[in-house]
């Protein structure tokens, strides 16, 4: 049929119009989305209502279910207005009326409701015809001035009626009780707010139009919802403000309680809005049967008429903050509320920002006072018209008598009294029904002073609607009054922003020992797990390690601290010291390529802990051929899950250390060559982070820098060469240079004796692991080996084969005094006996720092001897250690 023109009649004689199907589907669907936007979903931005909530509110009005008549049925008023005005099914209706009268879903709740109208925790209400209602106070101010013409009528469905198009709205209902909707296409969803608060800012618009949205807020500082809670930040409601959508934070407002028995309760007494408080239970308690709240005890609604209070008991020991946290991140105790402020204007949906909402309300309220106007204008001529014929009618009272006795009717008589004294039929009339009492003395000064006070009523109406200023003078008053009677104190509390909830929020602080080994296996454990031992504890088992591994870099740091790993290639990785794997103390540890995108061949040169990156700190870099590079720490401060670039690295070269740098301190770098240079770090301008640097050490041909440390006063200079000799030099006897030299002598070359294969700085109380090629790994005290002068041979420190050669030397802290590392007080958590290297070397690592014969990881086979070939030693390096 499509395309047919001819017209056909069906076998009833009705005629059949032929129709493009396409063009029929999208006429009938937009009327069908017009209908659903304009006379369902949205509300008018004049009166706040939708549809049903303005036919709910006038059916009661009309039939006198007001605040001082008694409760009247729910079911009565649902059936008269389905009956009258809205042809829709009975639930919707009454499911409409109950939200009007709950006081957690309405600011200004607009019905009082007697019976069960339902409750917070989702409970539905009682049947309509158990309940009973009655309109508030503040609702008949929505309609008051309603049968004064203040707004236009529209036939009802069925046009046997009239219906307001909208309601007068002596109060922003639009901004006060907020409003949801979803359209076709489209939806809303404006917060409910203060009514005082609202009218305040209405005021200020009206006193200065071109108020600014920073003087709006200061009086209007955001929604304010009926079951309170906080909004946390003002970003989300600003956006809001200005441009008509934005998101707020909403968090249920919680104290903390104590337990007789000493355990720690959250009590939830505030929960954001429409957020349900059963099921926010039921997801708690879920929560901590699946262990994701493992230091939740129980949770237990204890609300009554008194108030909410919904209670989580905690286990013993537990941190509350972090509890609370926990609960904000899983669930509805913290959540968002999307601002949509769309609503109709003149019958179109737009999206306004808060000025433009006020604008337009207080169009409205100029409209409705300029019509009510009128209408008392027009009311007060009339009677005073009245009262003129009357006066006239008394001042010749004999004669209008005589004239009313003479006639043979009325008729007779109006038409006389007209002639007579040129009265209207208006006024005739009134003469003609006027009681003879009124004839009295006191009567015609009552019609008098009547009439004088009707003159000065209408030289104001008329003074009003000649003045837009006194209009505006007029709608603040009423608006003054309404907040008088009705304004109540703020719910919602406005908080500072709330920064989205990460991890470490929901991670208890605690202090960790982490430890990387040689061979790259990382590990962390509480710093609880390694008890406390009196002088000559023999101590615990620490690591089950591989005969060529040993524990390389060992801290203790917090869970929310952060570890740098400086690889080879000279970039670095960053993970938070909880992203690390737990282990059990005889693990080895995870492997830390499973941890980090290593490339091929890139191993780690250096760790930094650190919880912060302040910018007035450095850190100082160092490279196989030479380069330095001193970088503020607050480069570092960003990341990639990739890694960055720490340092950029020219063609073969490798990074190979890594220091935080104090000024004044001096640095000390050897190459394989057998030369050393001892510099100030101020030698090393500051760089950006993707930098070369500058040359720190010419190593010279063939050779490569062995490593770079910072040497403290009285510190010595270990130095071992690939054959397994070896010597300590105080540090005073290298002359202080410019950085760039290729050093001096710190060890007489020989072919005995091979190139230079390793160097530390070394303290008395340090012990040295030293590893060979073939695997073999010594402990030897540096108090051991011999302090010889700057440029001597050295003596035999190991014993390497023919087939061997020493490729590493590591520090570790063996020594037997009692001392605390900067920050930590190292004897509360470690073996008195074996204090560490956070002690011995205080003075130039900047970070806890403990060996692992600190913590009481001794080889139970190692009584302090010189030498131990089963590899199963421990070292540590510091907060920088490589």
């Amino acid at each position: 049929m499509a395309g047919s023109t001819t017209q056909e009649l069906d076998l009833s004689g009705s005629r059949i119009e032929p129709a493009e199907i396409a063009h029929e589907m999208r006429e009938s669907f937009l009327a069908y989305a017009m209908s659903v936007i304009v006379a369902r979903a949205l509300p008018d931005v004049r009166d706040g209502l939708k549809p049903v909530h303005r036919r709910i509110l006038y059916a009661m009005n009309e039939s006198g279910i007001t605040p001082n008549r008694p409760h009247k049925k729910s079911a009565w008023t649902v059936g008269e207005v389905i009956g009258k005005y809205h042809p829709h099914g009975d639930v919707a209706v009454y499911d409409t009326m109950v939200r009007l009268a709950q006081e957690f879903s309405m600011r200004v709740p607009l019905v009082d409701g007697h019976g069960n109208f339902g409750s917070v925790d989702g409970d539905p209400p009682a049947a309509m015809r158990y309940t009973e209602s009655r309109l508030q106070r503040a609702a008949m101010e929505l309609l008051r001035d309603l049968d004064k013409e203040t707004v236009d009528f529209q036939p009802n469905y069925d046009e046997s009626l009239q219906e307001p198009a909208v309601l007068p709205a002596r109060f922003p209902n639009l901004l006060v009780n907020g409003s949801q909707g979803i359209a076709v296409g489209m939806a809303t969803n404006i917060p409910p707010h203060n009514l005082g608060e609202v009218i305040d800012a209405t005021c200020l618009l009206l006193d200065n139009p071109e108020t600014s949205l920073e003087e709006l807020m200061a009086v209007l500082p955001g929604p304010d919802f009926p079951t309170g809670a906080m909004i946390m930040g003002r970003a989300g409601i600003r956006d809001a403000y200005e441009t008509g959508r934005g998101s707020l934070t909403l968090r249920a407002k919680a104290r903390l309680e104590k337990t007789s028995t000493g355990k720690d309760r959250i009590i939830f007494y505030e929960l954001p809005y429409m957020v349900n408080k059963a099921k926010l239970e039921e997801k708690i308690d879920e929560l901590r049967r699946d262990k994701k709240l493992p230091d939740v005890n129980l949770v237990r609604d204890e609300s009554d008429r008194k108030g909410m209070r919904l209670m989580v008991e905690l286990k013993q020991g537990a941190i509350p903050q972090v509890t609370l946290n926990q609960i904000y991140k899983h669930t509805q105790a913290q959540n968002n509320f999307g601002v949509i402020m769309l609503s109709l204007v003149d019958g179109v949906p737009r999206t306004l920002t808060l000025k433009e909402t006020l604008h337009y309300y207080i169009k409205h309220q100029e409209e409705v006072i300029v019509r009510r106007t009128r209408y008392d204008l027009r009311k007060a001529e009339e009677r005073a018209h009245i009262l003129e014929g009357l006066v006239i009618a008394l001042d010749n009272i004999d004669e209008v008598i005589a004239i009313i006795r003479g006639a043979r009717h009325d008729d007779e008589a109006r038409v006389a009294l007209m002639e007579r004294f040129g009265l209207t039929q208006v006024q005739a009339d009134a003469i003609l029904e006027m009681r003879l009492r009124r004839l009295t003395g006191l009567e015609r000064e009552k019609i008098e002073t009547e009439l004088d006070e009707l003159r000065e009523k209408i030289a104001f109406y008329r003074k009003l609607l000649g003045d837009e200023a006194l209009v505006r003078n007029l709608v603040k008053e009423e608006l003054l009054e309404v907040r008088q009677r009705f304004a109540t104190p703020r719910r919602t509390e406005l908080a500072a922003d709330a920064k989205d909830l990460e991890v470490e929020d929901l991670i208890a602080e605690e202090d960790m020992v982490v430890t990387i080994t040689r061979t790259g296996y990382v590990k962390r454990l509480p710093v609880a797990t390694y008890r406390q031992q009196k002088r000559g504890g023999k101590g615990l088992q620490g690591v089950n390690l591989k005969d060529d591994d040993f524990v390389e870099h060992l801290f203790v740091a917090s869970t929310h601290d952060y570890m740098l790993f400086f690889s080879t290639k000279g970039k670095v990785y960053r993970l938070k010291v909880h992203e690390l794997p737990v282990g059990s103390r005889h693990a080895r540890g995870t492997a830390v390529v499973n941890l980090l995108p290593f490339e091929q061949g890139e191993k780690i040169a250096a760790v930094i802990s650190t919880k912060e990156f302040p910018a007035d700190e450095y850190l100082l870099f160092a490279t196989e051929k030479g380069m330095i590079k001193k970088t503020a720490m607050s480069a570092y401060a960003n990341s990639r899950a990739s890694g960055l670039i720490a340092i950029n690295l020219r063609d073969t070269d490798a990074l190979i250390s890594v220091r935080r740098v104090r000024p004044g301190e001096k640095v000390v770098m050897v190459s394989s060559a057998g030369k050393a240079i001892r510099f100030d770090e101020s030698e090393a301008r500051p760089m950006g982070r993707d930098t070369t640097g500058v040359i720190g050490m010419n190593p010279g041909a063939g050779a490569r820098v062995l490593g770079m440390e910072i040497a403290p006063e009285r510190s010595e200079l270990f130095v071992i060469t690939e054959n397994g000799y070896g010597k300590r030099t105080p540090v005073e006897e290298y002359t202080e240079h410019h950085r760039g030299g290729q050093g001096m002598a710190t060890i007489t070359m020989t072919e005995k004796k091979g190139q230079l294969a390793g160097m530390k700085i070394v303290m008395p109380g340090h012990e040295l692991m030293i590893v060979s090629e073939e695997g073999v790994v010594i402990r030897v005290r540096s108090t051991d080996i011999s302090q010889l002068g700057r440029a001597t041979q050295g003596v035999k420190v190991m014993n390497v084969s023919d087939s061997d050669r020493v490729c590493a030397v590591a520090r570790v802290a063996g020594s037997k005094r009692k001392a605390a590392a900067p920050g930590e007080d190292v004897a509360d958590v470690l073996d008195e006996e074996d204090a560490g290297e956070g002690a011995a070397l205080a003075g130039f690592d900047q970070a806890t720092v403990v060996g692992q014969e600190t913590l009481a990881l001794s080889d139970e086979d190692d009584e302090g001897s010189a030498a131990s070939a089963e590899g199963s030693a421990a070292s540590a390096e510091g907060a920088e250690t490589q």
